[in-house]
């Protein structure tokens, strides 16, 4: 097997993931915003801020995991089964989501509107919690024998998973409170940047947290990140946070508009990053590597084909899509 076509596909389902994480975040995190948020006309702008862009943001959960079933077949058998609660959950929240999405603004009568609100609100936040879930499951780590999982329905339910679904809830809403401030204007956006101060306060103290909790799962993350030489490599990553923390901060005492926004994708990519350090090479930890999980290599190289073709394409329409929709969003704007 050609070593180097399975990492080509990691490092392809990596961004593709992230691409869903940075995009789908801020849409799910306006959604979850709106357990704060009561005033119909600001909703009405909240979701307006994201309506042209958020179906689109959901074709790289698509090409992640179609990418997992196609390339590394192992591994996509292993990861449902051990998380089948929480990915059915996750799927089906986002069904919710979505309807709600649509018909929030076809509802004849405000009571039913609401209705659709808390479906918006509470398929978002459902939706994140089980991400951060499964984020966490897989680095407390998955049994697996004989190439097939064998643990049980219930094994990726933990202190620990529940900690990251609470983490990355609170960052989604956070990333979405620092959208609105990048896209609105007025009461709206004075009102996301007051909640930007605590939900950065939280996110920051549980990204300390979970970071603090991953090296205690495995001896493995814990020689990478405390043990030499990995700890030449782990070591500029709380810094970079750090610096990023700064820069939030103080892009919203300046009020700025874009660098909030800005610095929290950088958070997200910075423990998107040491995700990475902790887990590499493993497709599912603790046993199962990427090459161990990959497809034959004439199975690689034809989907490598179509990957090459199609990931400029999605990437062409989502920048052209973001570009004709730029700008503040103002009250009275019709989605429709």
């Amino acid at each position: 097997m050609a070593w180097w076509l399975p990492v080509i596909w990691a490092g392809l389902i990596a961004v593709a993931v992230l691409a869903y994480v940075l995009l789908d975040g801020f849409d799910l995190g306006v959604g979850i915003l709106f357990a704060v948020e009561h005033d119909a006309e600001d909703r009405d702008v909240m979701v307006n801020t994201i309506a042209p862009v958020w179906d689109g943001n959901e074709t790289w959960l698509v090409l992640g995991g179609g990418g997992l079933f196609a390339v590394f077949p192992m591994a996509y058998a292993i990861v449902m089964p051990a998380f089948y609660p929480a990915v059915i959950a996750m799927l089906l929240a986002l069904v919710f989501r979505g309807v709600a999405f649509e018909f929030r603004f076809r509802a004849a009568r405000p009571s039913s509107r609401a209705w659709w609100d808390r479906a918006f609100l509470g398929g978002s936040a459902i939706a994140a919690f089980c991400q951060g879930t499964i984020l966490g499951g897989l680095l407390q780590g998955v049994k697996v024998a004989g190439g097939q999982y064998a643990g049980g329905w219930f094994d990726w339910l933990s202190p620990f998973t529940l900690l990251c679904g609470v983490a990355v809830v609170a960052g989604y809403a956070l990333l979405g409170a620092t959208w609105l401030i990048w896209r609105t204007e007025g009461v709206l956006q004075a009102s996301a940047r007051r909640r930007a101060h605590g939900l950065g306060i939280a996110v920051l103290a549980l990204i300390v947290a979970v970071s603090l909790w991953t090296p205690l799962l495995n001896p493995v993350f814990a020689r990478r990140w405390f043990g030499f030489p990995g700890i030449l490599l782990t070591s500029p990553v709380p810094v970079l946070v750090a610096l990023a923390a700064w820069g939030f901060w103080r892009g919203l005492a300046r009020r700025s508009d874009v660098l909030p926004f800005l610095c929290v994708v950088a958070w997200f990519v910075l423990s998107y990053a040491g995700l990475g350090i902790s887990v590499w090479p493993m497709m599912v930890p603790p046993s199962v590597t990427i090459w161990q999980a990959a497809a034959p290599v004439s199975s690689q190289l034809f989907l490598l084909v179509g990957a090459v073709v199609l990931v400029p394409v999605i990437l062409a329409y989502t920048g052209f899509a973001y570009w004709v929709f730029r700008g503040k969003v103002k009250a009275g704007a019709h989605y429709h």
